[in-house]
């Protein structure tokens, strides 16, 4: 096993492909999959999966990485407390549900980009979640503890829900000071059977017996259905908060739920992986109050 096969192997897990290592390396692509495939024939296993997009490391390949880093900071002097990017370097995937993602972490992700620019960060922001026992993504901050697979898990944050309702939807109608008078309106929220986790089921926990009569599997859809007056919606506070048009309707109502940080077992301490982490940890502590809501009252109609 020679020095020069770990160095093509690093440059391939910083950069996911096999070409695009080879155009950071400065060499032939061929040159860097022969390297690679040496390597793995001197070790006697496989070390990176090959997908459509390029190339995930295998549980093997992950820890090696995490020994040839360490390895490549010593050989080139550098500190782990060293900032910048010069030690932090490759691809990131994030999957985070599509409110969070869309509303929390793309509003502050740039600061941790401009801290680590030799990190290529990839934000998947949608509905569901990506695996990191599979490979599929590097974090998963899901709303929910995984109970299945050898996944490292700690909770992230608290985060509130409340009802929200536009301006121009509430002065249209009789002031709502019960909940059970919002049988009596347009609610809107997710498609039942099509839910994607059990914590979105919380339209019982504001009054039994509610039904969304507008539904879509979207959180950002149901934003903007509230946003536009057609009817009342529960929504995440960093959401409702962030939008002026918006007002919370009985305040005292609210619901709370969790979002929990996923990583794997075997490359979580990828200093890439690792900074993030920490960056993403400090960064909703210092949040925190955008994601438990302030607690706003109606304004006062005309």
């Amino acid at each position: 096993m020679q020095w020069d096969d770990l160095h093509m192997f690093l440059a391939i897990a910083r950069a996911g492909q096999i070409a695009r290592a080879a155009r950071v390396l400065g060499v032939d692509a061929t040159t860097v999959g022969r390297r690679l495939r040496r390597l793995e024939q001197a070790l006697g296993t496989i070390l990176f999966e090959q997908t459509r997009d390029g190339q995930i490391l295998t549980e093997a390949g992950g820890r090696l990485a995490e020994q040839v880093e360490n390895m490549a900071q010593i050989a080139g002097g550098i500190s782990r407390r060293t900032p910048a990017g010069l030690e932090v370097a490759g691809p990131l995937r994030i999957s985070v549900s599509e409110g969070f993602g869309t509303w929390f972490v793309a509003n502050h992700i740039g600061k941790f980009a401009a801290a680590y620019p030799k990190v290529m960060v990839d934000l998947v922001a949608s509905i569901g979640f990506l695996n990191p026992l599979r490979g599929e993504t590097d974090v998963a901050i899901m709303l929910g503890q995984p109970r299945r697979g050898q996944l490292v898990t700690r909770k992230l944050a608290n985060y509130r829900l409340q009802i929200y309702a536009s301006q121009h939807y509430l002065a249209a109608h009789a002031p709502i000071t019960r909940p059970d008078q919002l049988f009596g309106h347009a609610l809107i929220g997710y498609i039942p059977d099509i839910i994607y986790a059990p914590e979105l089921r919380y339209l019982d926990e504001v009054w039994p017996g509610l039904e969304a009569q507008i539904r879509s599997s979207s959180i950002n859809a149901q934003h903007r259905l509230a946003a536009t007056g057609a009817g009342i919606a529960v929504l995440p506070c960093f959401i409702g908060d962030a939008d002026p048009t918006l007002s919370v309707v009985l305040p005292e109502i609210s619901v709370t739920r969790s979002f929990w940080l996923v990583t794997h077992p075997e490359t979580r301490k990828l200093p890439r992986i690792r900074r993030f982490v920490e960056w993403l940890l400090a960064t909703t502590e210092a949040h925190k109050g955008d994601l438990m809501g302030a607690k706003r009252a109606p304004p006062a109609l005309p």
